[in-house]
């Protein structure tokens, strides 16, 4: 390595690459961010309106990273003078024989992440609009909430631009393996870049750049939301009158509440077909609809017959596990893989980002709960 700081290219610019750029950049690197459409553009996983914060999961590592992204995001939307955080809570119900009402309050009291244990009767007393029928237990996350989604990636890369780091929006393809490293990779103008390591925090095309190191470990499913109208000069489905939503049942939705005079937000969280995110038709179906407005119509029955005002089609980076991956490339010692957010990524950019860029800066070992050991050989191609 030339003296001075140490070059490192980050590709992707979403939740998982803009913060990993960013905190590298913290800790003393020279950082190139590139991206083919921009942070939070319309073909990204972390692009559309927003996404829900919360921490209640059933596995620590989650809890902590969610812990440490709120604290993330308060302190950088301060210094950023930009709200991308609402702290308006969330309720996660289910049924009876789910593990969250075991496992995720003593994970929660952990790391300090303020909750309340409700019985059915006590929720429906509290969020009178949502009909809690078949449900056995709630928990409600008073520091939960949501975060602005590509508004989020936007002001992450500003920041980034502003700290003095360098952001090109340009595809990548990589260059080549040689001698156990990649020396530099490819841009669509037509030049190289040299860089001492590279993160490639692709999203859902990082099977496709990497079909031998990663290959269908990454599926893309396509995953439809839509905004339903609420009535006229009615507060009551609106972001300061109730939280966002986890149905854990087998009926798997979630949603968030109206805010920024957008609609109430409703989607199904259960994997769609696969899908290509680079030409993928992006119109929702009939049958997504019909779905949406039927669980509508249940949990929420004062929202019966509201008018579908938007949609949206994105999509889930599937790993096998539905686990981050974060490891060393196989071939590449100065080459790191960062993808498989699998429908729950955003919440966690911010902290996994910091822990990635504790990772590559060799700050701390590689996360053995993140790494590819756990899948065994090699995977066949991607398609």
């Amino acid at each position: 390595m030339a003296n001075g700081p140490q070059h490192i290219a980050v590709v992707g610019a979403g939740a998982f690459g803009g913060w990993t750029a960013l905190h590298l950049l913290r800790a003393g690197a020279r950082v190139t961010l590139l991206d083919a459409w921009g942070p939070g553009n319309s073909r990204a996983s972390s692009g559309g309106e927003t996404r829900i914060i919360r921490g209640s999961y059933l596995d620590r590592i989650y809890v902590q990273l969610t812990a440490r992204s709120l604290a993330l995001w308060k302190e950088n939307q301060t210094r950023w003078d930009r709200r991308i955080f609402h702290q308006i809570g969330m309720v996660r119900f289910g049924t009876a024989g789910s593990p969250y009402p075991k496992v995720a309050p003593p994970l929660l009291r952990e790391v300090g992440i303020a909750f309340e244990e409700l019985t059915v009767a006590q929720a429906a007393r509290q969020f009178p609009k949502v009909n809690f029928e078949g449900a056995a237990w709630a928990l409600h996350e008073r520091d939960a909430g949501y975060l602005l989604a590509r508004r989020g990636c936007a002001a992450v890369v500003e920041g980034f631009e502003r700290e003095n780091g360098a952001y090109r929006q340009l595809a990548v393809e990589p260059g080549t393996v040689s001698g156990g490293s990649m020396r530099n990779v490819k841009l669509s103008d037509g030049s190289t870049l040299t860089a001492d390591q590279f993160v490639f925090a692709c999203g859902p095309w990082l099977g496709m750049v990497f079909p031998d190191a990663i290959g269908n470990r990454i599926k893309p499913s396509r995953q439809e939301v839509f905004f339903f109208g609420t009535a006229a000069g009615d507060p009551a489905f609106l972001d300061h009158r109730m939280p966002t939503w986890i149905d854990s049942s087998d009926l798997g939705f979630y949603g968030i509440p109206g805010n920024e005079w957008r609609g109430f937000k409703i989607a199904d969280d259960r994997h769609g077909a696969a899908f290509d995110p680079t030409s993928g038709d992006r119109a929702p179906s009939p049958e997504g609809i019909r779905a949406a407005r039927e669980y509508l119509h249940f949990r929420f029955p004062a929202m019966k017959g509201a008018p579908l005002l938007e949609a949206r089609v994105c999509q889930y980076e599937n790993s096998p596990d539905g686990n981050i991956i974060l490891d060393r490339h196989p071939g590449a010692k100065n080459v790191w893989l960062l993808g498989g957010g699998s429908g729950h990524g955003y919440k966690l950019g911010a902290g996994l980002g910091e822990l990635a860029a504790q990772i590559v800066l060799e700050k701390r070992p590689p996360e053995p709960f993140f790494q590819l050991a756990r899948f065994g050989a090699r995977p066949p191609a991607s398609r």
